[in-house]
């Protein structure tokens, strides 16, 4: 029952709107509006925008239900990563929708919000009985989940969630995302003319690449990754370096486990600066937290069996990605990250298609209508 004229309407339309993180608000404008063209006026914005520091709260949307059961939670986030400003959505011979290939398309994440809307349309503009809907369009989810982190969640009834969020194809999910910790190390040395008097300086650079070589980076054990990926340092050629910051990150699936990688490097690190003479200082942060829902959660379930009966795969698996879910998960919220046919997103190659859209739309549709 969904349109595609219509979703691709709408998807183009929000697509030409910048939304960067923390400056959402056309994107934002743009659903209420929709939403009251459809009969929907049961919304709020939160403010969530000026604990950011941003323009725009999360847009939080009720609707009641006639069929007794619990609500569900639909969420997918307004902002797009960079480069985004002016961008354009090409429609192909094919089906396949890319940029004009100088900004990123945007699919990430407006694919999840078509497919909301165009579910809640279908069901508005046929009467359909469905059970009461929580949706919230959050926003700088690209920021660690900036957003939802602020959602006032004393206002939500939902205990399971679809997040529309994913890259890959229509009937598959993420059912475990990882924590994402990330850290500095400050290597800490001496300087000292390279020419005159190397000797009594103490290199900094040499300290903090040793500590980069050491470093296990990639797949370093089962459900772990890590990366050192930023290294800066030094003033000139003919100074011995005082100063020198690597930054990487880690990802684990199971929380606990982060601690201990992290203590890892950090030893590597304060073996290196002991080694050249120099100290090193280390600063860490943990942007979101693992979450990990079972197959034989209601909420996965009644996803497999939703796309059992659309022909769907309903496949299941990890991401080392992170979302809005990772947040959810911690307010009692069990959720799965939803595919929505957006592909090479966070670069300018990303695309979508026309039958991708439709099928995201039509997967959201049975979820909102399923009745278990």
């Amino acid at each position: 029952m969904v349109n595609t004229d219509r979703i691709l309407k709408n998807f183009t339309s929000m697509v030409a709107l910048d939304s960067p993180s923390f400056d959402e608000r056309l994107v934002c404008e743009y659903i209420k509006n929709y939403l009251k063209s459809i009969g929907i006026d049961s919304f709020a914005e939160d403010n969530a925008g000026d604990k950011i520091n941003g323009t725009t709260g999360n847009l939080i949307v009720k609707v009641d239900g006639e069929i007794n059961a619990e609500p569900l939670l639909f969420s997918s986030h307004m902002d797009t990563v960079e480069p985004s400003h002016g961008k354009q959505a090409v429609i192909h011979d094919d089906g396949t929708i890319t940029s004009a290939g100088d900004t990123v398309l945007g699919s990430d994440d407006l694919a999840g919000v078509v497919s909301i809307l165009e579910a809640l349309t279908v069901i508005k503009e046929n009467n359909i009985p469905h059970r009461p809907l929580e949706i919230v369009f959050t926003v700088s989810e690209e920021t660690h989940g900036g957003g939802v982190t602020h959602l006032d969640y004393s206002g939500i009834k939902s205990k399971q969630a679809y997040v529309f969020d994913l890259d890959g194809e229509v009937g598959t999910a993420a059912s475990s995302a990882p924590t994402i910790l990330t850290y500095e190390a400050k290597f800490i040395g001496k300087s000292a003319h390279a020419g005159f008097a190397s000797h009594l300086g103490v290199h900094a650079i040499k300290a903090a690449a040793l500590a980069a070589t050491n470093i296990p980076c990639g797949a370093i054990d089962n459900g772990v990754t890590a990366n050192v990926g930023i290294i800066e340092g030094g003033k000139a050629t003919n100074i011995v370096p005082d100063l020198c910051k690597i930054t990487g990150e880690i990802r684990c699936f199971d929380d606990s486990m982060s601690d201990v990688k992290y203590s890892e490097v950090k030893k590597i690190c304060e073996d290196a600066a002991a080694q050249f003479g120099a100290k090193v200082e280390m600063t860490f942060a943990k942007h979101i937290l693992a979450f990990n829902v079972a197959d034989d959660n209601r909420v996965v379930k009644r996803f497999k069996s939703v796309c059992s009966d659309m022909g769907l795969s309903g496949e299941c698996t990890p991401t080392f990605g992170g979302s809005d879910n990772n947040v959810l998960a911690q307010h009692g919220i069990d959720g799965i990250v939803v595919s929505t046919a957006m592909n090479n997103c966070h670069s300018v190659d990303e695309f979508t298609t026309v039958d991708g859209l439709k099928k995201a739309a039509e997967l959201c549709l049975n979820l909102m209508l399923s009745e278990d």
